[in-house]
């Protein structure tokens, strides 16, 4: 978690989630867009649904590791200081992204409950967060699909901030995520 008060870089642990999130959002993403190219009830559709379940509930685990290191380690500073408009624009963000990167797998645990399916992980089966109930579990899947359509939005925007902040502003804000380069 190195990242000294007044280091221009996040510590090299929170670089690596952040990337190694990114894949995971991706993947989830992925998973469950390739399955439409499948016939239902087929091998590689059921395949590619439990991999969407187990890494977004990889994601779950690994946001609240996130979280924490985030709160222990001091964030870099952005030079030079963007507007404090921008400041807030960005925390928010990043807040819309912490609760997209929670309510997601959580939402997709619940709906599973509700459906009385099992939650697998990596050869578990979690227990079920709530009673089967079949219109709750609709409604649900409703939300879920809507906050995954927002959240291509949210890392659209995460993304194109950073390359504006880049090439447009200047400034250091994607670098301080970037991992370091080895000198040799």
């Amino acid at each position: 978690m190195s990242s000294k008060e007044g280091s221009a870089r996040y510590g090299s642990l929170l670089i690596f989630m952040h990337w190694f999130m990114l894949l995971l959002i991706v993947a989830v993403y992925a998973c469950i867009e390739l399955r439409e190219f499948y016939p239902r009830g087929s091998e590689i559709r059921e395949g590619l649904k439990t991999w969407h379940f187990m890494l977004g509930l990889v994601i779950f685990v690994l946001v609240w590791v996130r979280l924490i290191a985030r709160y222990l380690v001091p964030v870099p500073a952005i030079v030079p200081q963007p507007p404090r408009w921008q400041m807030m624009v960005a925390r928010l963000t990043e807040f819309a992204i912490y609760v997209f990167m929670i309510a997601m797998p959580l939402l997709g645990w619940l709906i599973l409950s509700a459906e009385n399916k099992p939650v697998p992980l990596f050869g578990l089966e979690l227990p079920p967060l709530i009673g089967e109930n079949e219109a709750v579990a609709d409604q649900l899947e409703e939300v879920h699909e809507t906050v995954g359509n927002v959240g291509y939005f949210l890392i659209g925007i995460h993304a194109a901030a950073a390359l504006a902040h880049h090439y447009i502003h200047r400034d250091n804000t994607l670098i301080r995520m970037l991992p370091s380069r080895s000198r040799g």
